[in-house]
């Protein structure tokens, strides 16, 4: 009631100053008679008003809420299919079905294409004409190619970190090592991969260059869900020392020694990349359990 009052005090002040003037008239009986319907006619018409502004109302808080389920369920989609990834529990040439991810997922088809397109700029998905959306595989010689470039990146990026770079900038990568390694202890895998991920990442961005951050994440991504869940004999899965080292030598203002110590740990990763086996498998089995 006293919404409706705010909305439509202009009406009502109409309709108040109108009887007030024919009152002072002292007019007839008829006249006061056509006044009260003038007014009543007045007063509807504000009603209708009314109740066609709270529809409206209504009809954006229910389109709200909408759009607030459906990013919830984007993000929860894509945190899926990004952990399943990478704990291999989903390998590279596996089919992300439209059908069957609106199914578990109780979606829409756009929201499913969203959450595929998300994962294909950041490299972990292809998009492959009426075939529909796979998990990235990249060729031995596609995997050589971008370890290649991204030892010709991190040079140069940490050549402008090293010079740039502050104790406090250091000191927010020296403790996201530290997450990293919490999550490898723990045995929070997917954490622990996104960390080590994320390291390289957060190094580019301290060189303020946008063009590189991108290239680098595509890099980053392909090359990461391309490291098996189990490592080549004899290599150590423990990246957050290699990254530490990394870090000292940039705290002693050595980059070359940074380079070199990066150069290294490149390496190392590329031989953590083993080939898969050509399963198949079934996204409701993978993705629809807890649903």
């Amino acid at each position: 009631m006293a919404l409706f009052l705010v909305q439509n005090s202009s009406v009502l002040l109409q309709i108040f100053s109108v009887i007030v003037d024919d009152l002072r008239q002292d007019m007839p009986g008829i006249r006061r008679n056509r006044i009260f319907i003038e007014s009543m006619s007045i007063m509807n018409k504000a009603s209708k008003s009314g109740r066609a502004a709270a529809t409206v109302q209504t009809r954006a808080a229910v389109s709200t809420r909408d759009r607030e389920s459906s990013m919830a369920v984007e993000e929860r989609m894509y945190q899926d299919i990004y952990d399943a990834i990478m704990e291999h529990r989903l390998p590279p040439r596996t089919k992300l079905t439209e059908q069957t991810l609106c199914q578990i997922y109780d979606t829409a088809r756009h929201t499913v294409r969203k959450v595929l397109s998300r994962l294909a700029t950041e490299g972990m998905v292809d998009l492959e004409a009426n075939r529909g959306a796979f998990i990235a595989s990249p060729s031995h010689a596609e995997v050589r190619d971008m370890f290649e470039l991204r030892n010709i990146l991190e040079h140069a990026m940490l050549e402008k970190v090293g010079r740039e770079a502050g104790a406090r900038q250091i000191a927010g990568l020296r403790r996201m090592v530290e997450e990293e390694r919490e999550s490898y202890l723990t045995g929070d895998r997917p954490r622990w991969i996104r960390l080590s991920a994320q390291f390289h990442l957060a190094l580019a961005e301290l060189t303020g260059n946008v063009l590189l951050v991108d290239t680098l994440r595509k890099l980053v991504s392909r090359t990461t869900l391309m490291i098996a869940k189990t490592e080549a004999p004899g290599h150590n899965a423990c990246s957050f020392d290699e990254h530490e080292t990394v870090l000292e030598a940039l705290e002693s203002g050595d980059v070359e020694a940074a380079q070199e110590h990066m150069a290294h740990h490149l390496h190392l990763c590329e031989d953590r990349v083993r080939p898969d086996a050509d399963d198949q498998f079934d996204l409701r089995a993978v993705l629809g359990k807890g649903l």
